[in-house]
């Protein structure tokens, strides 16, 4: 594919994305930035959020997965059903009722301040390098197929990147989001489609039904080995348990449901959004199977993150999938990026600075566009960062790895909180916190070493433990 077409292809997506953000941001404030006047329907925020749960990560690295993975990842993915469940009856409940901006502020009038400025704190954390290994992913595609061929640098390709971004979110935010998320995720499914038929149409596939379910690299559900990653309760109950917290206590994915005009609305959003993401991961995991047996047929040399991508571009597809494949990884990637930036401007703005509390409506504004400039320079810089300490696995790997350690404590946090009435000692929680992840590590680390036994993604629900029984100790008597 031509850089020319894929600079044509950029410049007509953002002029689309900067004509949805103008119409959606006339007369925006505050409360249009941080949660759209209450007045997103239902639907679209259910839609959207298949984007923003998926990102350029899920495109480019779920398929490139199941040649060493098969698909495992399923076991995952139906674990999520469950996690969505629980944020449907239990945590939106508690939001709406509570008529918060900011999910933590939960655990200020649960706990105590510390607690508060602990849990936004994880989240920060979290979503910086969440946000940044994401479109660390994107940056690099964006570099091989066009940057790379003007001679243009990697830090430009970083900074057009999350410019792009900026541009149209910073009035209308969440509100803008809504409408924007709905676009990119209708073009990143489009996208899918039509690469899943050039493949299954190369490949000559009468009955890709039958084709995907007879292929040795659709296992899906592995019981046999406990001391597996891959075991199917492990990767069952982590998908649960990354679903709640990777989504409910996370204030990037909660905003969007936050923004619904009730309770009603945001949790049909929540069922509508769980049945989606589950056919959607799965047809996923069908492009990995057609993709890896094309490169096999065709001696292609790719694999893991680098297998869609150049099969995509570089193969006999010809030019129409190519073009939807750079449409659609553009499209995964700024559905979770643009949110990722709006939240965390709104968590640091409401629960670090506290803007909403004394202080005049200009002077909040004024503050929130700071924040999110701020907020772009340190994704920049985080995005660069990681370009010397990426390893060779696969991104999706690494961030559900990293969120295991960091969405940990919010999980013991919130257990405590709901499934409790004990208070624990405000003025500790911040060192429970982080210990927490420190001794996870350890525990799994000797875990292997000792007795072989990985508990894989299953470390989210250990550190949350942890953490659960370090507020336990220090309860106020």
């Amino acid at each position: 594919m031509q850089p020319l077409y894929i600079v044509l292809l950029i410049i007509g997506y953002f002029s689309l994305l900067l004509t949805i953000s103008v119409l959606t941001s006339k007369s925006a404030n505050n409360t249009t930035f941080f949660k759209a006047n209450n007045s997103s329907p239902w639907y679209l925020v259910a839609f959207g959020m298949i984007g923003a749960s998926l990102s350029g990560v899920t495109f480019i690295s779920v398929p490139g997965w199941v040649a060493s993975e098969s698909m495992s990842y399923m076991q995952m993915v139906l674990g999520y059903i469950v996690g969505y469940a629980i944020i449907g009856l239990v945590l939106l409940p508690l939001y709406y009722r509570l008529n918060l901006t900011s999910i933590y502020t939960y655990l200020q009038d649960r706990f105590g301040n510390s607690a508060y400025k602990t849990g936004a704190s994880f989240f920060l954390l979290s979503r910086i390098i969440g946000a940044s290994f994401r479109l660390f992913l994107v940056a690099n595609v964006l570099q091989l197929l066009l940057f790379d061929a003007y001679h243009i640098p990697f830090w430009i390709t970083v900074t057009i990147t999350i410019l792009l971004i900026w541009l149209y979110t910073f009035k209308g935010g969440i509100k803008t989001i809504v409408w924007t998320d709905t676009l990119q995720t209708l073009f990143m499914l489009i996208a899918v489609g039509v690469c899943i038929y050039s493949v299954s149409k190369e490949m000559e596939i009468s009955n890709l039904f039958s084709y995907i379910s007879n292929n040795e690299l659709s296992k899906t559900f592995f019981f046999n080995d406990l001391k597996s990653g891959n075991y199917f309760w492990k990767r069952f109950l982590a998908g649960a348990f990354v679903a709640i917290v990777m989504t409910g206590l996370d204030q990037d994915m909660m905003q969007k449901n936050l923004t619904c005009r009730n309770l009603r609305d945001a949790q049909k959003n929540m069922f509508w959004f769980t049945i989606v993401l589950v056919v959607v991961n799965f047809l996923f995991l069908a492009l990995g199977v057609l993709l890896t047996d094309y490169a096999q047929q065709n001696g292609i040399n790719a694999q893991k993150d680098t297998l869609f991508p150049i099969i995509a571009t570089k193969g006999t597809l010809g030019i129409t999938t190519a073009v939807f494949f750079v449409l659609g990884l553009i499209a995964a990637a700024y559905s979770s990026a643009d949110s990722a930036l709006t939240s965390l401007t709104t968590s640091f703005s409401i629960d670090i600075l506290e803007i909403d509390k004394n202080k005049a409506q200009q002077q909040q504004e004024k503050i929130r566009k700071r924040i999110h400039i701020i907020f772009s320079l340190i994704l920049i810089i985080t995005i660069l960062i990681f370009k010397y300490f990426i390893a060779n696995e696969s991104v999706i790997a690494k961030i559900f790895t990293f969120a295991n350690y960091t969405y940990g404590p919010l999980l013991g946090l919130y257990a405590f909180g709901l499934f409790t009435k004990l208070k624990s000692k405000d003025k500790w929680i911040p060192l429970i916190c982080i210990l927490s992840p420190i001794i996870t590590y350890f525990l799994n680390y000797f875990s292997l070493i000792l007795y072989g036994f990985n508990f894989g993604y299953a470390l989210l629900i250990v550190n949350g433990c942890v953490t659960f029984i370090g507020l336990y100790l220090l309860k106020r008597e």
